[in-house]
């Protein structure tokens, strides 16, 4: 999920945990709690630091080994270690297990949306993504705020409204679990360019009745469309290359992190005067008859590489990145 809704999870499981006698009747607990959760809330993605590394460390360890089983230990026990000794009367084992539940609850929510996360290492380096749930969604958040503003203002108590929150979250969860299981059996029979072997995959957006859709043909041939109240609509078609510069591009770290987190890799090369252009996207994601998740890289006539980059860009702003004053 988004940083801003990972924030009023921390919020609200503050709330819930006012239905612990022990951290609601104690002087300081709920501030220690609420400083817990939230903090328990947001640790995996500290991983964003990375970003002053590089672009290529960044993307390809985001939501990697800090969404793992030894990362939310460590997290929880870290977060526990200064909460406890900040309000020592406070019994750390109550700080802990809602540290815990933050932590786990960030990783899980993680895994609902399109990106996914590696949280089965070091069983398992696989990223997983069940793209059930957009990275923001309106309703997950706005039943958050809805909560928080009864909490503060006084309106119940939260040991009524944190409880009922999490309950119709869970149902949300599930019904939208459901939906995407009976619209991925159904949805090769609305797909009139249909083919045999053609494999589709849903992704969701923030509406309810839309969802974005990736069909993989036989041939590589991508079809990039969407879901839209009951009809599918195909909005591009794209071909990957076959090109020498393509596997030489593979050797490049930036396009390494790329391909080492997207299922849906295209890879298309451009000739120009003083070399290839390469570029390599990831069809999960067009916006405005553009893909901007990218790794790009420019190579001479002998495949030389001459420079990269990899990250969310407009091909405009990309273009402004990538111009060499040598051209």
């Amino acid at each position: 999920m988004d940083t801003g809704t990972h924030f009023v999870f921390g919020l609200g499981l503050g709330g819930l945990a006012m239905t612990d006698p022990v951290i609601a009747s104690h002087p300081y607990g709920p501030i220690a709690i609420l400083i817990g959760t939230v903090a328990g809330s947001n640790a995996p993605d500290l991983d964003g630091l990375l970003r002053f590394k590089s672009n290529a460390d960044y993307i390809k360890n985001h939501r990697g080994l800090s969404h793992s089983f030894p990362a939310i230990a460590g997290w929880t026990a870290l977060i526990t270690a200064a909460v406890a000794l900040a309000f020592r009367t406070l019994p750390w084992w109550h700080i802990a297990f809602w540290v815990l539940l933050a932590v786990v609850v960030h990783v899980v929510t993680d895994l609902f949306n399109s990106y996914g996360t590696q949280a089965y290492r070091p069983i398992s380096k696989q990223w997983v993504a069940w793209s059930i749930i957009h990275i923001f969604d309106p309703f997950i958040f706005s039943a958050h705020l809805l909560a928080l503003l009864l909490w503060i203002s006084g309106v119940a108590a939260p040991q009524a409204i944190f409880p009922a929150l999490y309950v119709l979250l869970g149902i949300y969860y599930g019904w939208r679990t459901l939906v995407r299981r009976r619209l991925s059996a159904g949805i090769a029979g609305l797909d009139p360019e249909g083919r045999p072997g053609d494999r589709y995959t849903l992704l969701p957006t923030v509406s309810l009745y839309r969802w974005n859709l990736v069909r993989v043909s036989a041939d590589g041939t991508y079809g990039i469309g969407e879901w839209n109240h009951g009809k599918v609509q195909w909005q591009d078609v794209l071909k990957c290359d076959e090109h020498p510069a393509l596997e030489a591009s593979r050797q490049e770290a930036d396009v390494q992190a790329f391909l080492s987190v997207t299922p849906f890799p295209c890879g298309q090369v451009t000739p120009r005067t003083w070399g290839y252009e390469v570029r390599w996207v990831d069809v999960r994601y067009r916006y405005r008859k553009q893909y901007p998740f990218v790794a790009v890289v420019l190579m001479d006539l002998q495949l030389t590489p001459l420079q990269s980059y990899v990250g969310w860009l407009s091909d405009d702003r990309l273009e402004k990145r990538l111009r060499m004053n040598t051209y």
